[in-house]
């Protein structure tokens, strides 16, 4: 029997690890290797990194067990996956305006797509700031939706 914690391996019939001290309830019988426990995110951190990686992380959060039941988390990782989802249809939409636009107005069509791009970016590390505060603010249109999938 392998020690959930550390890894080492337990004498059969022992209460602790003799290794790392943790008791022998959380051993694994696995003895392919260390059993590795995912040590549980405040929700809310798990809350402000749903919007790292823009909709990659918000299902990622919506996968994870014992974040799936948390209605916090569970807001902003739908806040973010919606977010994600409104910056990518509107550059590209951008992107299929480009070039029907004539090639003097192209400079300022970049540059509005620049700055979109900037916009998204800034939004999404002031929900990540209030995320980490605790708070469940809501984008105009967005949050409405997220906080009925929540």
């Amino acid at each position: 029997m392998r020690c959930g914690n550390c890894g080492v391996e337990m004498v059969p019939g022992s209460a602790f690890c003799a290794s790392c001290g943790k008791p022998a309830n959380l051993a694994a019988s696995d003895p392919g290797g260390p059993a590795v426990a995912f040590s549980g995110l405040q929700p809310n951190v798990a809350g402000a990194l749903c919007y790292l990686g823009g909709f990659i992380t918000g299902i990622v959060f919506l996968a994870l067990q014992p974040y799936r039941q948390d209605h916090f988390v569970r807001f902003h990782a739908f806040q973010s996956i919606f977010l994600s989802a409104g910056w990518i249809v509107l550059h590209f939409a951008l992107g299929m305006l480009l070039p029907l636009v004539p090639w003097t107005m192209w400079r300022l069509v970049a540059s509005f797509s620049t700055l979109l791009s900037l916009a998204f970016g800034c939004a999404a590390l002031w929900l990540m700031y209030k995320a980490y505060s605790h708070e469940r603010f809501k984008l105009p249109v967005i949050g409405d939706f997220a906080e009925r999938q929540a």
